[in-house]
């Protein structure tokens, strides 16, 4: 099992408005990003079951933020017409201070694994922007695999696929 004692993880709840629309003002989080309104206003008061909305904290300060939904079961239908038990992850660091430092792997991870602790789930599906490099490599490096080039709305992205025989708990 991956644990890090230094970041944990919440629900992301109403207090948090401000916090997350500051972070969506972030120009690293708008290039990873930069199609979605996330309406936190409405949002943070819900809490379907097939989404977790959750800020990853190090030592108790809010760093980031972390979405899993069900894909088949969120309303919108984002990723059309799906198998059940996968999970889709969203994932960013709010402050630009807060890059490079392994943050974001140690979210994945955790996230990963709370993801893979529901042993009907299968797979994790994510879809970083085709421009974003860094995000893709990263994805890679945590052993998600290409599966097709997509467009969601304007975006054009690249979906990746971790499949739970291919993870490898730490």
């Amino acid at each position: 099992m991956f644990q890090d004692k230094s970041i944990s993880f919440r629900i992301a709840n109403i207090k948090d408005l401000a916090l997350l629309q500051y972070w969506d003002t972030q120009q690293h989080v708008i290039d990873s990003d930069p199609d979605d309104d996330w309406n936190w206003e409405y949002e943070l008061k819900r809490f379907p079951e097939w989404r977790e909305q959750l800020i990853a904290e190090l030592n108790g300060r809010p760093i980031g933020f972390v979405q899993i939904i069900d894909p088949r079961e969120e309303e919108s239908h984002y990723w059309g017409t799906i198998p059940k038990n996968l999970r889709a992850i969203d994932i960013w660091i709010g402050e630009k201070d807060d890059l490079g430092k392994r943050y974001g792997t140690i979210m994945m991870n955790l996230a990963i694994e709370r993801c893979f602790r529901n042993n009907d789930v299968t797979a994790i599906l994510i879809d970083p922007l085709e421009s974003n490099i860094n995000a893709i490599r990263f994805y890679e490096k945590l052993g998600f695999r290409f599966v097709e080039k997509r467009s969601f709305g304007d975006s054009d992205c690249m979906v990746y696929k971790l499949k739970r025989k291919d993870w490898k708990q730490k």
